[in-house]
């Protein structure tokens, strides 16, 4: 069963998919269980996909290419179709949030980035976002702001940046093949808050080969020192297909010790709660009322419309993502909207293990009840699995009530749960479809 609303995406995107849409495999749920389990019905989230960077990072896993600016106006020229093509499915209900990521949106010409924003403004209601009730972010690089990029970017509604530090350690960036001087992350910072965008987040990354517990301090306290309102800590990750992973196969480098890493995780989140950010993701830390709220859209199942090669979108529960190559998604055009390789069509019992899995990894938790409610319609019998399994949670220091302290209300993770949050996960959806005895 499709929402109403979403036909006319699906009409038009699903002859494109490069691939079959998903088959949803919940036979014998009713339409009464398919709405309960359905997310907000209109987006109220945009997210956009600059491709162009200056470098590929050895690390990175998202879709990129490096930039000669032969096919910035192209591509600008494309996005500008899709996002007015892409407006109307947010039938004028304003948008809370944008978030423009990459690639390096910041590589992108200051002239066409005043197309890129007027066509946003005119295209979409920005009006909470221009209030202050919303939020509107532009990941940065630092090496690639400027103080007319910054000005350009607030006269248009931006609101926040994200700036891509990693380390502040010049020999852990050229591990990660990252070629920005540190110094320059505190110039972003600057030109920003000249600008008037009053928040600004720092991305970092810890458990770099070769790198020590001092040295992962010493990045904390830089950051820290800088006043951000909001920190994202990732440990480093080998995702496959990226020349990182190439070199470590190689036996170029020594992945850290997982006992290390396991402690940097910790005193993460100790001096970060010192220097007033608390966790409010697993990876995410904020002072309290600068949480990312796009990204928080995303971990609570909500709606979102994507444009740009690659870029992801959710509406409705239906799921896809645009062609990942910049010729694909130049190339195809039907009425502005932009081919797909993937659609999953809704499906409840993939939206329910979909919201355990981003619920357990965010401070306010799972809306346990809920669950257990949605659980038992679909699988009779998982009311009592679940429970039991939150009990052995519980038991074990993993979770606790909510912050209110309603028994069973919310499921919530403790610090040591967070660190494990992804076998959590698992081990409540094994318990929802009754695997494992």
């Amino acid at each position: 069963m499709v929402h109403d609303t979403a036909l006319p995406l699906l009409r038009q995107r699903q002859s494109l998919s490069a691939r079959a849409a998903v088959t949803p495999s919940g036979a014998g749920a009713s339409p009464e269980t398919s709405l309960a389990n359905r997310p907000p019905s209109e987006p109220r989230s945009l997210y956009i996909h600059v491709p162009f960077c200056f470098h590929k990072c050895h690390y990175c896993d998202f879709y990129s290419i490096v930039d000669t600016q032969d096919r910035q106006r192209e591509f600008t020229a494309r996005l500008v179709r899709e996002l007015t093509a892409l407006a109307p499915l947010a039938h004028g209900t304003p948008l809370e949030t944008i978030f423009v990521g990459g690639g390096t949106p910041s590589l992108l010409r200051v002239d066409l980035w005043e197309i890129l924003l007027a066509c946003l403004n005119s295209a979409f209601d920005l009006g909470r976002i221009r209030a202050g009730l919303g939020e509107f972010t532009v990941e940065c690089n630092p090496e690639t702001v400027s103080p007319e990029l910054m000005a350009v970017l607030r006269a248009g509604g931006v609101d926040r940046v994200s700036v891509g530090a990693q380390s502040f350690n010049p020999a852990h960036l050229k591990t990660l093949e990252r070629w920005h001087d540190p110094a320059n992350v505190v110039k972003a910072l600057e030109l920003a808050r000249a600008a008037g965008i009053p928040r600004q987040s720092i991305d970092l990354i810890y458990g770099v080969p070769g790198q020590t517990m001092a040295e992962w301090e010493a990045d904390l306290q830089t950051a820290l020192s800088l006043k951000t309102t909001h920190l994202s800590c990732y440990s480093l990750t080998y995702e496959p297909n990226t020349a990182m992973t190439a070199r470590l196969k190689r036996g170029d480098f020594t992945p850290i010790d997982e006992d290390l890493d396991a402690d940097m995780h910790l005193f993460t989140l100790e001096a970060l709660r010192r220097g007033g950010l608390e966790r409010y993701e697993v990876s995410n830390f904020a002072v309290p009322g600068h949480e990312s709220k796009h990204n928080l859209a995303y971990w609570r199942q909500e709606a979102w419309l994507a444009a740009g090669p690659s870029a992801s979108g959710h509406l409705h529960g239906n799921r896809w993502k645009n062609v990942p190559r910049l010729d694909d998604y130049l190339t195809f055009d039907d009425h502005g909207y932009s081919a797909i390789v993937d659609l999953e069509t809704f499906e409840p019992v993939r939206a329910l293990t979909e919201r355990i899995m981003t619920g357990v990894r965010i401070l306010e938790g799972v809306d346990w009840a809920r669950v257990l409610d949605d659980a038992e319609r679909l699988r009779p019998g998982a009311r009592s699995r679940l429970v039991q399994t939150r009990a052995k949670l519980e038991g074990r220091g993993m979770a606790i009530s909510d912050a209110e302290g309603r028994p069973g209300s919310r499921l919530v993770l403790t610090d040591g749960g967070f660190m494990v949050a992804d076998a959590i996960a698992l081990e409540l959806i094994v318990a929802f479809e009754g695997r494992g005895g």
